[in-house]
């Protein structure tokens, strides 16, 4: 695979990335960012893996410091069918999208066979508990180093934020899900790395609720059309609808539409 790290661990290149909606995204397949990863944690080297998707986005376009947390990741792929439709307009087409929902899975699985211990970060108590034991019983020789469930507003408190960090340095994972959404997963995966070198951190935000079977995803083909989001708006009305009708949707309609017109206006490259 023609991927390298931004830790070099070989001379090969990866594609350049592809700037759409404000953020510069990797134009890998879901395959390709495994064996990318895979490789990485063989060389011993670590890293920071986001995947934005429409919410992000919007949130990045408002806040510099934002965008340089995710502008920083090494590696960043789209998790939102209308990134990768602005990019296919922009004449600069990503292969696929790539979401943390799925990447826990296929990540796990070649952490059981690199033999990289794995930790979850994340979600109510239980659930990690729960998703632990799901992906354990699929990848047999899966190991699971540790889970953590902070409490709400635990970055808020040092002693609690000094726990999470000394639960995570103790078990020495390879392999980190974050599920605590954007940006607080990245805020803390940014304070920790140094402390974990060579492990990747993969903000994930509801993929390990996902794995539990706490939340119920969208079926497939809604995601392959961009509908996700509706099924967890339907599926959570209160707590997701201004997320999506107020702030995502709007956002969402007007980066497709600046893209198209810069496609008419032949400002594509």
């Amino acid at each position: 695979m023609a991927t390298r790290s931004r830790v070099a661990h070989g001379s090969a290149r990866r594609p350049r990335r592809v700037p759409v909606a404000g953020v510069r995204i990797d134009p890998l397949p879901e395959a390709e960012v495994v064996a990318h990863v895979a490789a990485a944690l063989g060389h011993g080297h670590g890293g920071h893996l986001v995947t934005p998707n429409v919410d992000i986005c919007r949130a990045i376009s408002r806040d510099a410091g934002l965008r340089a947390l995710v502008t920083r990741a090494d590696l960043a792929v789209a998790d939102g069918m209308p990134l990768v439709w602005a990019a296919r307009l922009l004449g600069t087409p990503l292969p696929e999208r790539v979401t943390g929902a799925d990447l826990i899975w296929s990540l796990s699985q070649a952490a059981a066979a690199g033999g990289f211990p794995v930790y979850l970060l994340g979600g109510p108590p239980g659930v990690a508990e729960t998703a632990r034991d799901v992906l354990c019983a699929r990848y047999p020789g899966l190991v699971v180093a540790g889970v953590d469930a902070p409490p709400y507003g635990f970055e808020n408190c040092p002693q609690a934020l000094a726990e999470v960090r000394r639960k995570l340095i103790e078990a020495a994972p390879r392999l980190v899900f974050v599920g605590l959404g954007f940006p607080k997963q990245d805020r803390l995966i940014a304070m920790v790395r140094a402390d974990l070198p060579r492990a990747w951190f993969v903000g994930c935000g509801s993929a390990i609720a996902f794995t539990a079977g706490a939340v119920r995803r969208a079926p497939a083909w809604m995601g392959d059309h961009g509908l996700e989001w509706l099924f967890r708006l339907l599926s959570e009305p209160g707590r997701l609808a201004r997320r999506y009708l107020v702030d995502d949707l709007p956002f969402a309609l007007r980066l497709l539409a600046a893209c198209l017109m810069k496609r008419l206006l032949g400002k594509t490259r």
